[in-house]
């Protein structure tokens, strides 16, 4: 069997859950090391909060993203999707921009904009090809959405390692990864409480596509003026506040495994209602405060319990969360609380809930790789191919 062979390359969240894992694991504490003095900041024309910034966002959060869109945009419009060569050369790439947002200011300047464009430029156009070529036969009619947003995740890394757009690139990044979020929840719930409690949550067209709508404009909130985009922020907060209440929170709360996902939606509104009070009156905690609200409280919830689903499910293995399984949602609650409350409550202490929250991270995903990488380098057990 020849490399582009292996289990590993047969569909795309393989090879990018596993990289999400080793990220996730890693880049909090290089982080919290950098901050510290311990570690040297990367050799690079941008300050070391922008090289943080950058690779939790387009190092993890697109590992974690390529890696689904990839498996599901192949299910959504029914066909083989991307294996084999086109994964390693993606692979390539993203490690081919870890290595350049490290080293790259030894680099010329035209070998880093290379190192720092190639894999988001090539998995986004890779992924609008499978979409647009096959639309016809795309299952989800509000996959324009991803169309839309894809792009524009270019323009958010570009205004990210800009000196004077950072704050922009920042909120636009956060913004991208709403929509693909919100998006994502509607679809995973609906199916999820059915599935578990076989209960209907309210789905409503007209509200479904507002929200999405607002979540769109909100992507150029760094943009926009201050009060427009603070009262888009409210009235969105409100509306998801307000849909969460009828999704039957009461019963999702049973399960870790769903209610971790109702708790991530939860922290969009919050995290919406500090943007809101960040740009009417704010208080002194906003700030880093909404970024790390949504980093922790939104992706750090979410995507482990997404991981474990998708990774045990994709192999052909039964989605139970076994007693390891919940004892990382469980660390990575605690590490919400730790990165993102507790500084608020003793903000003296607050290298110590940095350093803790990142032992977190590295303990969660550390479990997580150890439990779930195996899975991906091995062929599915229920004899299917991918």
């Amino acid at each position: 069997m020849g490399f582009a062979a292996h289990p590993l390359w047969l569909v795309g969240f393989r090879p990018f859950f596993a990289l999400a894992c080793l990220a996730g694991l890693s880049l909090p504490l290089l982080w919290v090391l950098i901050y510290l003095g311990t570690l040297p900041a990367p050799a690079a024309s941008f300050t070391a909060l922008q090289w943080h910034a950058h690779e939790m966002f387009f190092g993890f959060g697109w590992a974690v993203l390529g890696g689904f869109l990839l498996t599901s945009t192949k299910n959504w419009v029914q066909i083989r999707g991307y294996h084999g060569v086109s994964l390693i050369v993606l692979v390539a790439a993203w490690l081919f921009e870890r290595t350049g947002m490290w080293f790259g200011g030894h680099w010329p300047a035209l070998l880093f904009r290379v190192s720092n464009n190639l894999f988001l430029a090539a998995i986004v156009a890779m992924l609008l090809w499978t979409l647009i070529r096959h639309r016809k036969g795309d299952s989800y009619r509000d996959n324009y959405f991803f169309l839309l947003i894809l792009p524009v995740f270019l323009l958010a890394k570009y205004l990210m390692l800009s000196a004077d757009y950072f704050q922009a690139g920042i909120a636009m990044a956060t913004g991208l990864f709403r929509v693909a979020f919100l998006v994502m929840l509607e679809r995973t719930l609906t199916q999820f409480m059915k599935g578990i409690f076989q209960v209907e949550i309210l789905r409503h067209a007209a509200l479904d596509r507002t929200i999405k709508l607002l979540a769109l404009a909100l992507v150029g909130a760094g943009l926009l003026p201050p009060w427009l985009a603070a009262w888009l922020s409210l009235v969105l907060a409100l509306l998801l506040a307000g849909r969460l209440a009828f999704w039957k929170p009461q019963l999702a709360l049973r399960r870790l495994d769903l209610g971790i996902m109702y708790l991530g939606y939860a922290a969009i509104v919050l995290q919406l209602l500090a943007e809101f009070l960040g740009r009417v009156a704010p208080p002194a905690w906003v700030g880093a405060f909404s970024t790390h609200l949504f980093g922790l409280g939104v992706m750090g919830l979410i995507i482990p319990a997404m991981l474990i689903r998708i990774a045990k499910g994709h192999t052909g293995r039964k989605v139970v969360f076994e007693t390891i399984d919940k004892a990382v949602l469980w660390i990575m609650i605690a590490a919400f609380l730790l990165r993102v409350i507790a500084p608020q409550l003793h903000p003296q202490a607050y290298a110590l809930w940095l350093m803790l929250a990142a032992c977190g991270w590295l303990g969660g995903f550390g479990i997580l790789a150890w439990r779930l990488i195996p899975f991906l380098l091995q062929a599915r057990v229920d004899g299917k191919e991918h």
